[in-house]
C-alpha cells in the first residue's frame, strides 16, 4: 500500500497535483487536489497555442484632417468622383473633406474614422479614375507658367491658356496672378498680341444678354471680365470666348490699374 502511495505522489507531482497522505495505519482516504488555474496562466496557455491567429495591425494613416498639398487635391478630386464632395478639390483636409470620407467608409461596412490610411484609399481607387489637372484645379489655385517672353517689357496682361492663369505684369515685374476661364472649342478665346481697346464697369453683353462686369475689350467683343458662372462652376464650364475671372476683388483691382492700350497677350 506504501508503495502504491508513494507512486501515486509521484504522479500527482508530475501533474502538480497536491497529496494528502493518508493516516498511518494506510487505512486513510488519499484526496488528490488540482490547483485552481488562474486567468493570466489560462491566457498565456491559450496565446501559445499552435496556430493562433495574431493580433492585426491597424492600417496606416495616409492623410488627416489638416494636411495639405497636391495628395488631398487628389482625394478631394476622387471623393468628388463618387458624389461624396461637390466642391472643387482645395487642397485642403478640411471639415467637409473628413465628413465626405466617414460618409464613404461608413458606407462600406469601413471604420469611420474620417481618416484616409490605406484600406480606404485601395478602395477609391477601385472606384475612381486618374484625375486630370484641370479636375484638381476644379476652382482655380494652379501654379502660373514662366511668362511669354512678349510680357517682360510694359504694362501687359499676359494671359496662359496652358496654366489658365492671368499675370498682370509692369516691365517684367508680376504684380499679380489670378486663374482664369477661356470659350469652349466652339467659342475659343483668340491667341496672340493685342491692347485694352475698351473698359466697361457694370458691362452686360448684348449678344448673349448675360452681365460681364469690369469688362476690359482687347479682341473685337472678347474681353477679360468677371464671371459669376465661374465663380459657382469652376472649369466645368467655359467663356464664349471671353478670358473669365472668378476672383471678383482682384478683377475690380485689376481694373482700376489697367489703361486703355495696355498690352494683352494670349499665349499658350
Amino acid at each position: 500500500m506504501r508503495r502504491a502511495i508513494a507512486a501515486l505522489v509521484a504522479v500527482a507531482a508530475v501533474g502538480g497535483c497536491t497529496v494528502q497522505a493518508s493516516d498511518g495505519d494506510g487505512k486513510g482516504p488519499v484526496r488528490v487536489e488540482l490547483p485552481k488555474s488562474s486567468p493570466s496562466s489560462s491566457a498565456g496557455a491559450k496565446d501559445d497555442q499552435p496556430g493562433a491567429e495574431p493580433t492585426k495591425a491597424p492600417p496606416k494613416v495616409l492623410l488627416s484632417p489638416g494636411d495639405t498639398g497636391r495628395d488631398v487635391r487628389e482625394l478631394q478630386a476622387r471623393l468628388r468622383q463618387v458624389a461624396w464632395i461637390f466642391e472643387g478639390p482645395t487642397g485642403t483636409y478640411d471639415g467637409t473633406t473628413e465628413e465626405a470620407v466617414k460618409g464613404f467608409q461608413g458606407k462600406r461596412g469601413l471604420p469611420k474614422t474620417g481618416e484616409t490610411d490605406t484600406v480606404t484609399w485601395q478602395r477609391l481607387l477601385r472606384m475612381t479614375h486618374e484625375p486630370g489637372k484641370w479636375e484638381l484645379y476644379l476652382m482655380g489655385g494652379q501654379p502660373a507658367d514662366k511668362p511669354d517672353a512678349r510680357c517682360l517689357t510694359g504694362r501687359v496682361l499676359c494671359i496662359s491658356k496652358s496654366s489658365r492663369t492671368l499675370r498682370w505684369m509692369v516691365d517684367g515685374r508680376t504684380v499679380t496672378t489670378v486663374p482664369v476661364r477661356f470659350g469652349s472649342e466652339y467659342t475659343p478665346t483668340r491667341e496672340g498680341v493685342f491692347s485694352v481697346y475698351w473698359k466697361s464697369r457694370h458691362h452686360v453683353s448684348t449678344l448673349y444678354d448675360s452681365p460681364m462686369p469690369y469688362a476690359m475689350f482687347f479682341s473685337g467683343g472678347q474681353a477679360v471680365h468677371y464671371s459669376s458662372d465661374f465663380a459657382a462652376r469652376g472649369y466645368a464650364g467655359a467663356s464664349h470666348g471671353c478670358v473669365n475671372v472668378r476672383d471678383e476683388a482682384v478683377i475690380a483691382e485689376l481694373f482700376d490699374e489697367v489703361r486703355d492700350g495696355d498690352k494683352v497677350v494670349v499665349h499658350w
